[in-house]
């Protein structure tokens, strides 16, 4: 689909920049970020999206798994 949007004279030449050092188009260019925008910005879906995969996977009270899932945790660099 094409759109016309108005931006920055600044973030369009680095924008320009970025699409040539990368050998892409600007639509790509242009596509990507937005891309990366929306996903950042839609917590609510992840969230969702996770709430309902767990509702489907159900809950177990198994002890070895919470244990394991605890070490694993504590051994993750965040």
């Amino acid at each position: 689909m094409k759109t016309a949007v108005s931006i920055p004279d600044d973030i369009f030449e680095r924008a320009e920049r970025l699409a040539s050092q990368g050998r892409r188009s600007r639509s790509e260019v242009y596509a990507a970020a937005l891309d990366e925008y929306l996903a950042r910005h839609a917590q609510d879906e992840v969230t969702d999206a996770m709430n309902r995969v767990c509702g489907k996977v159900g809950g177990t009270d198994d002890a070895f798994l919470a244990a394991a899932g605890r070490r694993v945790l504590a051994d993750t660099e965040w």
